[in-house]
């Protein structure tokens, strides 16, 4: 699916969802892209997976701030990707550091700088742990397979609807 065909799936999708997150929180590594940064050289050109890209523009098209959660020894490595990517400036917080923690702490950061609530966040990451971790926090965690897609935002944004039904949180973006 070329990158548009995505970011105009993603839009319908947003479209139809009657509640919306404030803020929309990504992992790095197999989750926007396909690899871990510290097996890679910042001379490198890296990618995302196929979806990725539409539904980053989406968001940002949908005006959902977006930011990253990423447990990474090469934050370095990381920053000049999203810089060669052109997608830096999409995310008001990029939270990218090495933690033996959860990406709980990451969290915390993203909540001081942003003032979003944790239930009005919603997650996305390829690792059970975090997912779990990040959970028990309030914010809605969707667990990817093979990177971000259309089903996954799909099925991140339905969650959410639902959780903040159930919470009373029924706030629009």
């Amino acid at each position: 699916m070329a990158e548009s065909r995505v970011k105009e799936e993603a839009l319908q999708i947003i479209g139809l969802c009657q509640v919306l997150p404030r803020l929309v929180v990504f992992d790095l590594d197999y989750t926007l892209w396909p690899f871990y940064c510290e097996c890679r050289s910042k001379r490198e050109m890296p990618s995302l997976y196929p979806h990725a890209e539409g539904i980053v523009y989406a968001l940002k098209e949908k005006r959902i701030d977006m930011a990253i959660a990423s447990r990474s020894p090469t934050p370095d490595i990381a920053k000049t990707f999203l810089d060669k990517l052109g997608i830096k400036s999409m995310f008001v917080a990029q939270e990218i550091f090495s933690s033996w923690s959860h990406k709980t702490e990451h969290f915390q950061r993203i909540h001081r700088r942003t003032g979003v609530p944790f239930n009005s966040m919603l997650f996305f990451d390829d690792e059970d742990r975090n997912i779990e971790s990040v959970s028990k926090m309030g914010v809605t965690s969707i667990l990817v397979g093979n990177g971000l897609n259309i089903g996954a935002l799909r099925q991140g944004l339905t969650k959410f609807s639902q959780n903040s039904a159930s919470s009373g949180n029924t706030k629009q973006n």
